[in-house]
């Protein structure tokens, strides 16, 4: 029987992987943090590891590269998960020697077993233990929908907190416990088949993860794009899942910028959330492109030669098939409040430069599945 190490902080996925893996016909331990993974794979001395890389203590990557230093563990099968946002980290994981990363938004326990026994060479059990783990797989389901709008609470309290906290340490504690939830959520989504609060929750996840690391870049823009992740969370928990309708749209963006750097970083933000676009530096040219072609969202820097962003937003209104098109005002971060308080010629929102990639490829994300839910989505 080959034995797995699961190294996992959040006990409910932990709990759920260990039961399907056991269904396999595997030997299964978790251990609930890296230090305690470490000590574990000296004596429980499993055939692989399946590694969550946001640990504490000690993080995933650390866990790697403790695991290929000795030679004892050397050719150990690590196969991690990752948040999918996390690049650099995933990155570093591979330099590290894992054996396989995977996106834990987009992986299924199905998923993640076929891989352990490809990666192992093993087969699965019988269709006795496969109809058992249905049953759990519709428990599993019934148990998270059950405790959606307890989360969605609990997340609202934690961003106010964040947002009007006394000072620094309490805003920054109150936004780890959101990034934790939010984690947590991430996880537990995709392991019950709702893909579409899953990918949702894992860039929230990533952009909460950035504002840890880096506080500066904690500020009206951030924390609005915070605030709109959770509100459309709030809509999936109510319209967005149903199993069966879980599919990720595909979307045409337009960037129109005439700086060429920013073009750059916005189409970059954009790959990030897997999506495409065509950029333009000239606002003239692109109302020829919106006359001929129809785009999913729109991103407008403010600030352009011949015709401003507000200009161009005017006249794209105008057009029947652009009246409704959401539209995002990319502005400079000191004149982010007057510009998000003020009309805004049709636009729709508005990001402050400098801007991060994550928060960028949240909103755009946000965007593009809000047109799935009608109005009450907007």
């Amino acid at each position: 029987m080959k034995k797995i190490l699961i190294v996992e902080d959040d006990q409910i996925v932990a709990n759920i992987y260990r039961n399907k893996f056991t269904l396999e016909g595997y030997q299964v331990e978790v251990a609930s943090d890296g230090l305690i993974g470490m000590d574990m794979v000296s004596s429980f001395q499993p055939d692989a590891v399946i590694l969550d890389l946001m640990l504490p203590t000690l993080t995933g990557v650390e866990f790697v590269k403790r695991i290929r230093s000795n030679p004892q563990t050397e050719n150990l099968p690590v196969i991690v998960f990752s948040n999918t946002y996390l690049t650099n980290m995933v990155q570093e994981a591979w330099k590290a020697g894992a054996t396989k990363c995977l996106s834990k938004a987009n992986c299924t326990p199905k998923q993640i077993i076929e891989v352990l026994q490809t990666t192992l060479g093993t087969n699965g059990s019988a269709g006795a233990a496969r109809s058992r783990g249905q049953s759990d797989d519709e428990e599993n389901l019934a148990i998270f929908l059950q405790n959606l709008n307890a989360t969605l609470g609990v997340m609202r309290s934690q961003l106010q907190g964040a947002s009007k906290g006394e000072n620094d340490i309490v805003r920054l504690k109150h936004l780890k416990e959101l990034y934790t939830r939010v984690h947590t959520l991430t996880g537990n989504a995709a392991i019950v088949g709702l893909t579409l609060i899953a990918h949702v929750s894992d860039a929230l996840e990533g952009l909460l993860k950035e504002l840890l690391e880096k506080p500066r870049n904690i500020n009206p823009s951030t924390l609005r794009t915070v605030a709109s992740a959770i509100d459309f969370l709030g809509i999936l928990f109510t319209h967005g899942t149903a199993v069966d309708k879980q599919e990720i749209p595909n979307a045409e963006i337009l960037v129109v910028d005439d700086e060429a750097i920013s073009r750059r970083a916005l189409a970059h933000a954009l790959e990030r959330a897997k999506l495409k676009c065509v950029t333009l530096e000239d606002p003239k040219a692109a109302l020829e492109q919106l006359e001929k072609n129809k785009y999913d969202l729109i991103f407008l820097d403010v600030d352009m030669p011949g015709m401003n962003g507000f200009e161009l937003c005017t006249k794209l209104r105008a057009m029947p098939s652009h009246k409704k098109t959401p539209v995002v005002f990319v502005t400079g971060l000191t004149d982010f409040e007057s510009r998000a308080n003020s009309t805004m010629s049709g636009g729709n929102d508005f990001i402050a430069k400098p801007f991060l990639f994550i928060e960028l490829a949240v909103k755009a994300l946000l965007y593009i599945l809000r047109g799935r839910f009608g109005p009450g989505a907007k």
